[in-house]
């Protein structure tokens, strides 16, 4: 059985047959194990990313954005720099860019052949990499961008759909020619307690927008998995109705163990382990390190339904930040290999 296979099971609600690895994609020192096949890796339309760089660029709406290395090139809007004082103004600012005379087959060619993966052993990602809410805070600030969601929530919804319209086409064009195996939504909607909006202002402003862009997917076949950091459980229903059926990071200040027992293998629980506290420490031992990544695996990953998701971060020449990406490596791989076994 191949990574993909493997990790694939778990997209259907089986067991697999290993712990899998969840890969954001071939980023140096995201994930702890670079160097074997991986089991899942990102792709999406090189246009989208066409003005950015490692160091910031902007976006496809004219977002600034800046990164460090210290965060691991980690990027966010420039300081200062909001493009959106005033949601009702949104028309007259946010342009979405002619997609026309987009060659959609040469461009997926061009793309997975700078993604470097076998589509035949990893699983291919389809991932657009934005949020509805995300970039409402990107354009506006937060703020402004959260005054707006209570103030204006007609406006915000209808740039939403604008938003998502032109998503949708890209999505819906693109997933066939990049031989998508799952479709990827991305939205940091929560702090790491709480969520940042309500989930009734959820589901009357940001859910529409995610249902869309999933139906590209739901409609062939293909599940959708969502990407939302910190405690976002209750959004989690809402995910499930419009096809998600995997989640990362799903971290752990979520109640992952009830998760667990109320979705079992229905939602997959890609994460259940943070970089904090004593892992993050300098003179964190080997053993020390190991044995919370063999805990996590022992809590989640019985009867399936869990993909190890999780990476020591900061700047990626750090030896530390490598020495640990190297230990929870041969773990996953020790430990999780033979879990099933």
């Amino acid at each position: 059985m191949t990574e993909r296979e493997n990790f694939l099971k778990l997209y259907k609600g089986e067991c697999p047959e290993w712990v899998p690895t969840y890969s954001f994609g071939r980023l140096p020192g995201m994930m702890p194990d670079e160097t074997k096949v991986m089991a899942s890796s990102y792709v999406g339309p090189g246009f989208l990313n066409e003005k950015r760089t490692m160091t910031g660029g902007f976006d496809i709406w004219g977002v600034e954005f800046v990164t460090t290395e210290e965060t691991g090139w980690a990027s966010l809007p420039k300081p200062g720099k909001f493009i959106l004082d005033d949601i009702t103004k949104w028309r007259d600012v946010v342009k979405a860019p002619d997609i026309s005379n987009i060659d959609w087959e040469a461009m997926a060619k061009k793309d997975l052949e700078m993604a470097g993966f076998d589509q035949n052993e990893t699983a291919t990602i389809f991932a657009l990499n934005i949020g509805y809410f995300e970039e409402l805070m990107a354009l506006m600030g937060f703020t402004e961008g959260l005054c707006a969601m209570y103030e204006e929530p007609e406006e915000v919804k209808a740039l939403f759909e604008y938003m998502s319209d032109f998503y949708y086409e890209v999505a819906d064009r693109c997933i066939d020619y990049y031989h998508a195996d799952i479709l990827n939504i991305t939205d940091d909607t929560a702090t790491k307690y709480n969520p940042f909006i309500s989930v009734e202002m959820y589901r009357d402003l940001v859910k529409p927008a995610h249902a869309k862009q999933a139906k590209a997917a739901t409609k062939r076949g293909i599940p959708v998995e969502m990407h939302d950091c910190g405690r976002c459980e209750e959004f989690i229903d809402d995910w499930i109705e419009f096809g998600v059926v995997a989640w990362n990071p799903a971290q752990t200040t979520n109640d992952l163990k009830g998760i667990k027992e109320k979705y079992g293998n229905k939602l997959a629980i890609c994460g259940g382990w943070d970089y904090e506290g004593r892992v993050c420490e300098p003179d964190c031992t080997e053993e020390e390190f190991k044995a919370t990544v063999r805990e996590a695996i022992d809590k989640f990953a019985p009867g399936g339904g869990f993909c190890w998701c999780g990476g020591a971060l900061g700047p990626v020449d750090d030896p530390i930040v490598k020495q640990k990406n190297k230990w929870m490596a041969e773990e996953v791989s020790d430990y999780g290999r033979k879990f099933y076994s």
